[in-house]
């Protein structure tokens, strides 16, 4: 889990570097490094520690060279220090390289190297690659020979930019199930985990596949297939974020701009999906066996589909953890199955697993993803983008709402096509979901300042209860999430129904008990569960839109009038902005949440 940039060009390679570190740094930030090249001798400087930081202690920006390669570390193997910070390089300092990845069977092949005689520095899988193409290359006719059988050694994931003084004029790329891309300039390119590292310089991308890598120069690129070596034709693609998308544009935190940006992303994934949800819900109706695999945030969008299928297309699929998913459903996947797979990055390891066991048994993947041309476009059969652009916060706001929003007009679409449901009532449900957007921005937004007063009076407290029933179950899951993962207080999501089974021993005088309370089916129910905690002593959040909720509660949340299907897009949106709150007022970075990194790349 980590962040790679690489250039080479006219420019100064460590400003370059430095600027696209500091775009990457969500993708991990415990340790930092960058190796320029000049006249034949690798500069490397690295260490422990956040970018801002490492830059000014060892002075980044101060290295000499016009080629060279940055990386940004969320460590796996090794702990954060400033020997186990990449870039890592060969006995001889004439390879350096940064990984992104895990090497499964670094440890045999270090064996093998220590007993040939190479000397090790640090307790990384990553330097190994280095060591063992170093070894290669007493063999080998050219240093890109001796890339491919190293390479074609290891078993793990990998994304790798490599730098060998030998061939001043070139960097290498390498991707095998971890995210690389290309960006192609005029007189200069680059290579990165992900295009925000060089989008101020260009917006025109090559996307690698796994097995392939790249040879890039300032002037040209070529991308071969590692198994082979043949040339692999690729197109060029024009990306449309701008560079302003990808920084705060004003705002403290990123997690707070996204979570404004919301209104404008959920109309880019209505629009956006406006005709292709038509051609993929028939393509998909007559699917009875469906399963939905995710992790995280994403997982908790795939229970939402649950209850939209449910309720209006009348399927019923499971919800699956992807973690688990290849160990327990593996003989139950088929030819006569559906997976619907949904990733925020298109590069999370467990689902892109998952999603190749369901290819394998000749299953049809539908992939739910945000980035254009990642893996989990690439392995699906049918792919619906949620057209939020680039994410940087941590913790998921604007990518999870226009899950939703893919979601709901998926299960609406498929219900046409069955007629599982009356059309009046589901051009209704269309109309609806188009003002969302504008409930959002016109009212939900609003309360920022509110929620941030009542997250004052609430910043000490270090238990948190979120309930619901029904679709509403999903919401009080994320709410859950997004307070633990950026605000470090427990925090726990379950069912209103459940809390006579348990969890009510836990509640005392002051809990905060948040209930999510739409009108619906089970709304009677959940003010008799709000009762049964206020009589307990809890201090209860309700969130809906009924005036009932502000006689049981001591803190009413008004939410706009939707159907309860829609309900779980606008009544995340508190949840998001309340855990944003807590976790400033405790003098948390909400941005960099500890012990997190954005896309979990490795299993």
């Amino acid at each position: 889990m980590c962040g790679i940039i690489g250039y080479i060009g006219d420019r100064k390679a460590c400003e370059v570097i430095v600027r696209g570190l500091k775009r990457l740094e969500y993708r991990g930030y415990d340790s930092v490094g960058v190796v320029t090249e000049e006249d034949g001798k690798l500069y490397i400087k690295k260490g422990a520690g956040k970018i801002d930081e490492v830059v000014e202690r060892l002075n980044l920006l101060d290295m000499p060279g016009k080629r060279g390669l940055g990386h940004t570390r969320w460590a796996t193997h090794g702990v954060p220090n400033d020997i186990n910070a990449h870039p890592q390089k060969d006995c001889t300092g004439k390879i350096a390289l940064v990984h992104n990845g895990i090497i499964e069977n670094f440890a045999e092949l270090k064996k093998e190297l220590l007993e040939k005689g190479h000397a090790f520095e640090s307790d990384t899988d990553t330097e190994v690659i280095a060591h063992l193409i170093e070894e290669e290359l007493k063999s080998s006719g050219s240093f890109e020979e001796a890339l491919r059988k190293a390479l074609l050694r290891l078993k793990g994931s990998f994304a790798l930019g490599v730098i060998y003084t030998e061939e001043p004029d070139r960097i290498y790329f390498v991707r095998n199930e971890s995210p690389l891309v290309l960006g192609i300039g005029e007189g200069e390119n680059f290579g990165a985990s992900d295009v925000p590292a060089f989008l101020e310089y260009t917006n025109r991308v090559v996307f690698l596949d796994d097995m392939e890598y790249a040879i890039v120069t300032k002037d040209s690129w070529v991308v071969k297939k590692l198994e082979t070596g043949e040339e692999v034709e690729k197109e060029v693609q024009t990306v449309e974020w701008t560079l302003e998308m990808a920084e705060k544009g004003g705002f403290p935190h990123f997690m707070l701009k996204e979570i404004f940006e919301q209104p404008r992303v959920l109309r880019d994934a209505i629009h956006g999906n406006a005709e292709i949800i038509r051609d993929v819900a028939r393509e998909i109706a007559n699917y009875d066996k469906i399963f939905i695999v995710a992790m995280g945030t994403s997982y908790h969008a795939g229970l939402v589909g649950k209850y939209l299928l449910q309720r209006l297309a009348k399927k019923v699929p499971f919800v699956e953890d992807a973690s688990e998913f290849r160990y327990e459903f593996e003989d139950l996947v088929d030819e006569d199955s559906l997976v619907i797979a949904i990733t925020q990055s298109g590069e999370t390891a467990d689902t892109l697993a998952a999603m190749k066991l369901a290819k394998k048994k000749g299953a049809k993947v539908l992939a739910i993803v945000n980035v254009v041309g990642s893996m989990a476009t690439r392995i699906a059969d049918l792919t619906l983008y949620t057209h939020a652009g680039p994410e940087i916060g941590v913790a998921a706001t604007k990518t999870y709402t226009t899950q939703l929003a893919v979601l709901t007009m998926l299960a609406i679409e498929l219900a046409r096509v069955l007629g599982t449901a009356d059309e009046e009532y589901l051009k209704g449900l269309e109309e609806s979901l188009r003002e969302v957007p504008d409930l959002v921005e016109g009212s939900i937004l609003n309360l920022s300042e509110p929620l941030r007063e009542l997250a004052e009076s609430l910043k000490d407290r270090e238990d948190f209860f979120y309930i619901g029933r029904g679709i509403g179950l999903p919401t009080a899951l994320e709410g859950a999430l997004k307070l633990k993962e950026i605000s470090y207080i427990h925090a726990e999501g379950l069912s209103a129904g459940e809390l006579k089974h348990g969890p009510l021993a836990l509640i005392e005088d002051g809990v905060p008990v948040v209930a999510i309370a739409p009108n619906g089916k089970t709304f009677d129910k959940m003010v008799s569960n709000i009762e049964e905690a206020k009589a307990r002593g809890a201090y209860v959040i309700s969130i809906g839109s009924s005036e009932k909720l502000r006689e049981v509660s001591d803190t009413f949340i008004r939410m706009p009038d939707v159907d309860e299907v829609l309900s779980p897009i606008p009544y995340v949106v508190p949840l998001q902005l309340l855990a944003y709150h807590l976790a400033v007022l405790r003098g948390n970075d909400p941005d960099k949440p500890r012990n997190l990194a954005k896309s979990v790349t490795v299993e």
